[in-house]
């Protein structure tokens, strides 16, 4: 019990710290240092509220200030931008985050490439969320032959989509268009992750920041609802990367606005 309260003090702290900094946008600033990155914040309108100078560059804007208050499709191809929409519409719906979709984009030198992004929802205080912050880090393709394509593209989509199934490498192989070998070399390049670890890591994902922190949902449907044998898989797996039980994971991080999903 000790734990749990010491811990919402250092969490109501940590909130009335950042709540007085007086450049919310410092972020931003960190992030105009780093190239291969792209960094932005948008409303719940999806109008960027700023982004890093690699996004200003990219999108061929002669400032970063241009950006403030436009959408993706004002700055972005369209077939990027109407993924770019889908995700963040997502995000709005589901409070959750998206971690390492696999996306094309624009790079320094106004052509298409690879990058994985992540989006996190914004939340006020009553809990509404208010936008989304995201983070796109280029995918660097060393040598003559690109390490990404859009059915590689397609089958990691897949399998995120449907992690809750018996999904076998072999078959995701297939799905990309090569052999497992050629898929799993591709996995760890990009990714630094097997394919059976990267399968691992979007199933305990989804059960910590999502559906662990439902209190109503027994530990044995969840197991089950992402893709393991029974609550004894789940909790061995969850332990082995966490640290945590799920039922500890779930008595120690709990649910409200503003916590981290």
């Amino acid at each position: 019990m000790e734990t749990t309260k010491a811990r919402d003090a250092l969490e109501q702290w940590r909130v009335e710290f950042m709540g007085r900094v007086a450049n919310p946008l410092f972020a931003e600033a960190l992030f105009d240092r780093v190239p291969d990155i792209v960094f932005s914040v948008k409303d719940i309108q999806g109008r960027y509220v700023c982004i890093s100078e690699a996004c200003a560059e990219r999108c061929g804007l002669r400032s970063k200030a241009a950006a403030v208050g436009r959408t993706a499709h004002e700055l972005f191809p369209r077939h990027m931008a109407d993924r770019y929409v889908r995700q963040d519409e997502r995000v709005f719906r589901t409070g959750r985050p998206l971690v390492d979709n696999l996306d094309l984009t624009l790079f320094n030198n106004r052509k298409p490439g690879w990058c994985l992004t992540s989006k996190v929802p914004l939340f006020a205080g009553d809990g509404r969320i208010l936008g989304l912050a995201c983070l796109s880090k280029d995918v660097h393709e060393p040598g003559r032959i690109g390490l990404v394509d859009e059915r590689f593209a397609a089958t990691i989509d897949y399998l995120q989509a449907h992690y809750g199934e018996r999904l076998r490498i072999d078959g995701l192989a297939r799905r990309a268009g090569m052999s497992g070998a050629q898929f799993e070399r591709r996995m760890r390049r990009i990714f630094q992750l097997s394919a059976g670890q990267f399968i691992m890591k979007t199933r305990i994902d989804a059960a910590a920041e999502r559906l662990l922190l439902d209190p109503g949902l027994p530990i044995a449907a969840i197991a089950l609802a992402v893709g393991f044998c029974d609550q004894s898989a789940l909790s061995r797996q969850f332990k082995l990367v966490t640290g945590l039980s799920p039922r500890q994971y779930r008595q120690l991080f709990g649910t409200g606005p503003g916590r981290v999903r």
